[in-house]
């Protein structure tokens, strides 16, 4: 416990002793001014005021130079010139300043000088002690042997501890952990110090309780005790005071005839509590053992087993007497004796018989429960339960043994049988007598199943999804379908058929082949993803066991797409070649509508996603191409100085690797025609305006071949159309949209869904309705020739013949 003195606490310890002495030698005083302080003040701690204890004026110590000598001692104090105060300059320890002596004082001898005059103060400060030191033991182990013969009463000298401090701060005195077999004495030496004696209370036995371990505790006179623990380890030394001793006095063994030479009856085991040679114990037989056991039987002497050294005959002697006495090897040797009996068994020296009288092999493996396999017999020539004996057959199998008579047992089959999981049987049957230890003969019989056709092929999958990549070579493998079948021989020989289906007035037969020995599957045609994407049918696999056992499995066969198909640009139309020709205002707006281009490709969809860009233009900043939609606009609006003829080459190609594409050439030359600007989805035609600087003669012109050209190409449309009715297997006629100029409407739609009609109308659907979009001059008409099957779209319109609705 750590010890705190506050500075209050400090200073009440403090003790001033003047001596004052009226006789000077020179300017030094005779006088010793005296203080005593408690030890571990803290630093800082005023001691006392010197300038008030020797009479000095305050004020004049630093003019006098005022310091302190310390004799022959650590700096642990000092003076403050200002106050004159004597304080602690760093913290006192008694044990360490007076070199640990355990003297009752310690003093600090100091000298205060001052100049002006010079004049010399002996100063002497008492140090007192403090419980400040717990107490230690030499050793923190002590180690004592004491023999278990050691009678109670018996001293023990054991390690002092030793404590710093002095007075009532030092050793005051000794505990003892609690024991029933120790206490202690606390003596005081001549020096005063304080040391214990271990005394034994009561008799110590090894054989109980060989190592005492204790705890010895010091403790000071201190306010608060301190206190130092060592361990006390006790270890009793052995006596011989027990004999040995058997765990059995009298036992009984038995031992089989003809046991050979060397086999061990028994082994004796003594046991004496005493360790070292006082435990050390040997095996003699007594005299009362009669010579023809000692010659029949061996008695190791150091380990005490007895072993057969004789030929043992039950019909001889039946039982053996012996007396064996385990002595000690103890200065004072103690022993102890046992009695033994041996009997001899009779042996079980004859083996059991087994004979096969019947046994039928190979037999079907659909065979009837309870059908008799075997027949055999067991004997054993020996009697009693040496006589008696089992017959067995291994376990987990299915057959089980059916005694018929005395010693006569019939195999016969208890559970089905199945050749593909066991084709054979080896069966071993094993008959065991009663005998101690028993014998056991057996003999194995292999029995072998014939296979019956009980097992339908069976394929790996039940359904399997076939990938087959269009434009396929005829002859091509796609697949193995291959089933297994377990029987054996014709039963597993399996044959494979395509289940016939017609799909579109087409056998499946037509289309693919089977090997059928292998199950490879080829086909037959080349297949196009844009006519035929997927097929379904079945395909058998039959044994040729009899009667023959089939299964089928369904096979599903997927035309996988090839970007074999280029993209067809519908829209502006043109003839194969041909450029098309556009004109437009030269006063068009910037975002202007100019063309828009529509390309169609066959192939699947993500073959079929079409891209537009310019391959060729006269001026890139002009004019825009919407890359996804092919919309063709206005980038700015045209100045003097562009061409009034611009060469438009537009590239639209698939998604498809590698990628296909078609061009359209579109030449556009530019009007002085003021047209007012529609939107996209206006519904009526737009107006133009005549520049007033444009020719009358050219304006004319322009709009009498206009209108001729308009009406030849209506007359040839009314004369295609007009053709005799078709029956309900003939193909529509296709949609088509006339207008008054010579190119396809650029913003176009593609209405109808049916793969088969690619019907293109110049218009968009918008509310339910058909409206055409194309701006055109006032008093042109739309002439909406029939209307394709498919497309829901009926003609509902009386006077606008450019309207259709979907139907209610």
């Amino acid at each position: 416990m750590d010890l705190v003195v506050t500075m209050e606490a400090c200073r009440r310890y403090v003790l001033l002793v003047v001596f004052i002495h009226f006789t000077l030698i020179g300017n030094i005083s005779t006088s010793v001014t005296h203080y005593s302080i408690p030890e571990e003040m803290k630093e800082g701690s005023s001691v006392a005021n010197l300038a008030a204890d020797l009479g000095l004026d305050v004020k004049t110590l630093n003019q006098r130079k005022m310091r302190l000598d310390i004799i022959s001692n650590k700096k642990y104090l000092d003076v403050n010139r200002e106050t004159g105060e004597l304080y602690i300059a760093e913290k006192i320890d008694r044990e360490s300043s007076c070199n640990f002596k355990a003297s009752a004082s310690c003093y600090l001898k100091l000298e205060l000088i001052l100049e002006n005059p010079v004049r010399i103060f002996n100063i002497e400060v008492e140090i007192l002690d403090m419980n400040d030191n717990a107490p230690q033991f030499r050793r923190d182990v002590i180690h004592l042997d004491i023999s278990e013969a050691t009678p109670n009463g018996e001293r023990f000298s054991l390690s002092n501890a030793v404590d710093p401090d002095i007075g009532s701060n030092s050793v005051k005195t000794y505990h003892l952990s609690e024991s029933e077999y120790f206490n202690i004495e606390v003596q005081t030496g001549r020096d005063g110090s304080k040391f214990a004696e271990l005394i034994l209370k009561r008799n110590l036995d090894r054989e109980q309780q060989s190592v005492h371990n204790l705890i010895l505790t010091a403790v000071d006179g201190g306010t608060p005790a301190r206190s130092g623990t060592a361990s006390v380890i006790v270890r009793v030394l052995d006596m011989n005071d027990n004999a040995p001793k058997f765990e059995k006095t009298n036992m009984s063994v038995k031992i089989l005839e003809n046991s050979p030479i060397g086999s061990l009856v028994t082994d004796l085991d003594a046991i004496d509590l005493d360790e070292g040679s006082n435990s050390d114990i040997t095996y003699t037989y007594s005299l009362y053992t009669q010579e023809r056991t000692q010659e029949t039987f061996n008695l190791n002497p150091t380990t005490g087993e007895i072993t057969v050294k004789g030929m043992l005959n039950y019909e001889d002697f039946k039982s053996y007497d012996m007396e064996v006495i385990a002595t000690d090897k103890g200065t004072n040797s103690l022993s102890g004796q046992c009695t033994i009996k041996i009997l001899v068994e009779d042996m079980n020296d004859n083996h059991p018989e087994i004979s096969i009288k019947s046994f039928q092999s190979p037999v079907n493996e659909n065979i009837e429960l309870d059908t008799v396999i075997a027949v055999v017999s067991v004997n054993d020539k020996d009697s009693g339960d040496n006589g008696i004996v089992d017959l067995s057959i291994p376990k987990n199998m299915p057959f089980k043994l059916r005694e018929s008579s005395d010693n006569y047992y019939e195999l016969v089959v208890s559970e089905p049988l199945d050749r593909e999981k066991v084709p054979e049987y080896d069966i071993t049957f094993t008959v065991t007598d009663r005998g101690s230890p028993p014998l056991s003969d057996n003999e194995t019989m292999t029995l072998e199943l014939l296979d019956v056709n009980d097992n339908v092929p069976q394929f790996p999958q039940s359904f399997y999804t076939i990938r087959v990549m269009e434009n396929n070579a005829p002859g091509a493998l796609l697949s193995s379908l291959t089933a297994f079948d377990p029987d054996l021989h014709e039963n597993q020989y399996l044959v494979y058929f395509i289940i016939e289906k017609e799909i579109a007035n087409t056998s499946m037969s037509m289309l693919f082949s089977i090997n059928p020995e292998n199950g490879n599957l080829y086909a037959l045609k080349t297949f196009d993803y844009e006519i035929e994407k997927e097929f379904l049918f079945h395909i058998e696999a039959r044994d040729s066991g009899s009667p023959p056992l089939s299964s089928n499995v369904t096979v599903h066969i997927i035309i996988v797409d090839q970007n074999d198909n280029a993209p067809v640009i519908v829209s502006p139309w043109r003839a194969h070649g041909s450029v098309v020709e556009e004109k437009i205002p030269r006063s068009t707006d910037k975002g202007s509508l100019v063309a828009k281009v529509i390309a169609l490709d066959t192939d699947s969809v993500h073959n079929s996603r079409i891209t537009y860009q310019f391959l060729q233009v006269t001026d890139a900043t002009l004019f825009s191409l919407d890359q996804y939609n092919g919309e063709i606009r206005t980038m700015r609006m045209f100045s003097y100085r562009d061409p009034r003829h611009q060469r438009l080459v537009v590239v639209a190609k698939d998604n498809g690797q590698p990628a296909l594409s078609a061009t359209v050439t579109i030449k556009l030359s530019t009007v002085e025609t003021a047209v007012k600007a529609y939107s996209d989805m206006t519904e009526m035609p737009l107006e133009y305006d005549i520049f007033s600087d444009l020719n009358l003669y050219l304006v004319i012109g322009l709009g009498s071949v206009s209108f001729l050209l308009l009406i030849t190409i209506l007359v040839t449309i009314v004369l295609k159309c007009q053709k005799p009715k078709p029956s309900k297997t003939a193909a529509p006629c296709r949609n088509s949209v006339i207008s008054e100029r010579n190119s396809t409407i650029a913003d176009s739609t593609l209405v109808s869904n049916d793969a088969y009609w690619y019907s293109l109308f110049l218009a968009e659907t918008r509310k339910g309705k058909l409206v055409v979009r194309q701006p055109m001059p006032k008093g042109s008409r739309y002439i909406v020739s029939s209307i394709p099957r498919g497309t829901g779209l009926t003609d509902t319109s009386d006077s606008a013949p450019s309207t259709l609705q979907y139907p209610k």
